[in-house]
């Protein structure tokens, strides 16, 4: 019991001390998107001469912003676009981001869970229950839909007891649409003026039929299951 109280205050402690260094030396002004459009003669320099070495650097940077729900990951996607072009650009961001929201998730898990689960357990009992039923299509809703911030999802899951290895495939897949979408728009990075132009009202509606489909069609599906057994009782 020690030495978990010991892990999570040591975990909560690290955490802390990166988020107030983020802030306190200003590093958020790197991951904005004037910051890159600027420098983005010199990062495609920069990768022609050490992909290997561009591409690693870039996811670790993107996972450490990912799991601590650090501001800059829509940017990030973009530069991802700008500098490796569509098709490497989509894997690198569609792991990193993954693998980001899995620890953010996970640390999420280890350190507000237990707690969460003891002081309010009546109460999201249901939503546990909800989990284990439609948790898969729930979290792909979820991702598909630009509505809801992506951190947010991270951190929220990790108080439920859906599975991380379920969190980690549902959400790749769930956020590869979001994904291509970017990483295709950083392709025109010198053209974007601001993040919101590259969703348009449109094309978020676009994400959320498609992310309502599965959870639609699986109700669909087990009211015929249903209504054929009914028949055959008859």
């Amino acid at each position: 019991m020690r030495k978990d109280i010991t892990r999570k205050i040591a975990i909560f402690s690290a955490i802390i001390m990166v988020i107030a260094a983020f802030q306190f030396f200003h590093l958020g002004r790197y991951l904005t998107l004037s910051y890159i459009k600027s420098s983005q003669e010199k990062f495609v320099s920069l990768y022609s001469e050490h992909k290997t070495p561009v591409i690693a650097a870039y996811m670790v940077i993107y996972i450490l912003v990912t799991s601590l729900s650090l501001p800059g990951a829509a940017v990030l996607t973009l530069a991802g676009g700008a500098l490796f072009g569509l098709v490497t650009g989509v894997i690198a961001v569609s792991f990193a981001s993954t693998i980001g929201a899995t620890l953010a998730c996970g640390v999420s898990r280890f350190l507000l869970r237990g707690w969460v689960q003891g002081k309010f357990g009546d109460r999201i009992a249901k939503i546990n229950e909800g989990i284990e039923k439609e948790g898969a299509f729930f979290l792909f809703t979820l991702r598909l839909i630009p509505v809801f911030p992506f951190w947010l999802i991270n951190l929220a899951m990790g108080l439920t007891r859906m599975r991380l290895v379920t969190f980690y495939w549902v959400s790749q897949v769930g956020m590869l649409a979001g994904t291509i979408v970017y990483v295709n728009a950083g392709g025109e990075l010198s053209k974007i003026d601001s993040l919101r132009g590259i969703m348009s009202p449109r094309l978020v509606g676009s994400f959320v039929l498609l992310g309502l489909f599965p959870i639609v069609a699986k109700k669909i599906i087990a009211w015929y299951r249903i209504r054929m057994g009914l028949k055959d009782a008859k």
